[in-house]
This record gives structure tokens, C-alpha cells and sequence, in this order.
């Protein structure tokens, strides 16, 4: 059982901790995922529950708008599963809950594009549903998780595993990851590109 947290500094040393043990080059991979997606013209589908539903939106419009900063050039092509609450709703009540993001998917993916998937606990069913559409459909699984990465860590190209167990450590570090990855990404496009690490099927790797 994790230890509980019974004080906001408390809270705050648990952060902290597991700040440090974050992998920098595991959050450099996946911007490097991203910008080959780009670079193709392909999308990223992004998708989560509850508190990863919400990252799921933000973290797209951070793609979609914030990096383009107002700007004339190719833009990101991101779309988060989680915004069309008809669609959910209507796939949830027709079919299953477990299909709400599979089902989006069969309709939006291509060869290489991006699915992103956020959870927690990497075990979420409708996730891991949409990640196995999306490796069927042949694009990159990029997963953001804690824990020890559940499920969702043997499905994924590239997965992330905040080390910790804590729900909400987990989910504060999600946002600053992904802030990381726009702001990573933005310089990227406003400065110039630093040519790939990744070859275009070399997605590999847990972090």
C-alpha cells in the first residue's frame, strides 16, 4: 500500500521525489514521435477518463493551436476522442462504455498516425481497446501512465510510466509532461528542427 500523504508538504515531498526520478530522454522520444507524425501529415488521436479525458483536450489544443502560434506554416493535426460527448454517449448507451474510443478510432485512424493514450492506471478497458484498433490500423501507440504501467505498457510503441503510485502525482506529472512535450515541440517549429533520433519504425521502449 502506498504510504499516505496526511499534509500539503507532505504532498509536495512525494512530487518531488518522484520528479527526480522522471526520464528526460523518455519525454524527448516521444516529442520526436510526434514531430515524425507531423512531418508525415498525420494525426494524433488523443484519449483518456476523467482527469486523463481532460488532459486529453488540453494537451490536443496545445498541439493544435499553441504551436502554431498564430502562424502561416503546417499545422498539427490533433483531435481528442474525448470532446464529442454525443459520439461517447451514443457508442456508451448503443454498444459498451469499453467501445467509446475504439469505435472513434476505426473512423479516424491511418497508417501512421498517433494514437495517445492517458490512464492512470494503464488498465482502463475502452483505452486499451482504442490502442488495439489503432495497432491494428498500424499507427504509433504512444501511452502516458503511472504506477507500474498496467496493461497498456505491453501495447504501446513508447510508454511512459510516471514512477509513482499515487493517482494524483500521477496525473499533476501527465500535464507538466505534457507541457513539456509542446513546449519542446513549439521551439522545434519556431527555431528550427533538430533532425530525428527515431527512425520512422524504431518505436521502441518503456520510461
Amino acid at each position: 500500500m502506498p504510504l499516505a500523504i496526511t499534509s500539503a508538504s507532505a504532498y509536495f515531498d512525494s512530487l518531488s521525489t518522484a520528479v527526480s526520478k522522471l526520464s528526460a530522454d523518455g519525454i524527448e522520444e516521444i516529442a520526436e514521435a510526434l514531430l515524425v507524425t507531423y512531418d508525415r501529415g498525420g494525426k494524433v488521436l488523443l484519449f483518456g477518463n476523467g482527469g486523463s479525458a481532460s488532459l486529453a483536450s488540453h494537451f490536443a489544443c496545445d498541439l493544435g493551436k499553441g504551436t502554431s502560434n498564430g502562424r502561416q506554416r503546417k499545422r498539427f493535426r490533433a483531435i481528442a476522442l474525448t470532446d464529442n460527448i454525443p459520439m461517447m454517449t451514443a457508442w456508451a448507451n448503443d454498444s459498451s462504455y469499453e467501445d467509446i474510443f475504439s469505435e472513434q478510432m476505426i473512423n479516424l485512424v491511418e497508417a501512421g498516425d498517433v494514437a495517445f493514450a492517458i490512464s492512470g492506471s494503464g488498465n482502463s478497458p475502452n483505452v486499451l481497446k482504442a490502442l488495439h484498433t489503432a495497432r491494428e490500423a498500424k499507427a504509433v501507440c504512444i501511452g502516458l501512465t503511472g504506477f507500474q504501467g498496467g496493461k497498456m505498457k505491453s501495447i504501446c510503441d513508447i510508454c511512459f510510466v510516471v514512477p509513482s503510485d499515487n493517482m494524483q502525482i500521477i496525473e499533476d506529472l501527465h500535464l507538466s509532461i505534457a507541457h513539456a512535450l509542446f513546449s519542446t515541440i513549439r521551439h522545434q517549429l519556431e527555431h528550427g528542427r533538430i533532425r530525428p533520433k527515431l527512425a520512422a519504425n524504431n518505436y521502441s521502449g518503456t520510461f
